[in-house]
């Protein structure tokens, strides 16, 4: 099953890279919900996510042309995806812009939370990026975390502390 799914998403790559607008839409729908989601649970904003989930794409298609067929084009559109929204994050943060207001929506962690949506939204709201950015990689996108330190370009040990520094601040949050 997972061996056609990649067979049939390198064919629209193939295709992109040629020119074919439905192959480009076929990869956009494919990708688009865990882009949006990923963006959204990173940032906190519905309508920043939404932009950067769209301005990842177009960054994914304009240099769709370098981009190696042998690989899963999903990682590769996840690494563009959060790390622009890690740096919405932290130019929002550095704008000292961040307020209660930036809790992400509820129902786009419904599924994650086991019906505690808004809980568990607000304590990653008080994550920072690169906490927030691990976690969504690992429990919403399913990424290990030797992936993750592919997808992000770091050493797999700051994967890890990242993931458990977020994590144990996450059940702390949860627990007041």
């Amino acid at each position: 099953m997972r061996a056609d799914v990649d067979r049939r998403e390198r064919a629209w790559v193939r295709d992109a890279q040629r020119g074919s607008a439905a192959a480009l839409e076929q990869l956009f729908r494919s990708h688009w919900a865990r882009a949006y989601r990923a963006a959204l649970l990173v940032v906190g904003d519905a309508a920043a996510a939404e932009d950067i989930a769209q301005e990842s794409f177009l960054a994914a298609v304009r240099a769709l042309d370098h981009f190696d067929r042998r690989r899963p084009f999903g990682p590769w559109l996840h690494r563009i995806v959060v790390n622009r929204a890690i740096d919405w994050a932290r130019a929002r943060t550095l704008r000292r812009e961040l307020g209660a207001d930036a809790v992400p929506e509820p129902a786009a962690v419904e599924r994650e939370s086991g019906g505690r949506a808004e809980e568990l939204a607000a304590a990653l709201s008080e994550l920072g990026p690169e906490q927030r950015a691990v976690i969504v990689l690992r429990y919403l996108l399913e990424y290990t975390p030797g992936e993750i330190a592919e997808l992000l370009d770091l050493p797999r040990g700051t994967v890890n502390s990242r993931l458990r520094r977020g994590l144990d601040r996450l059940e702390e949050e949860l627990r007041q």
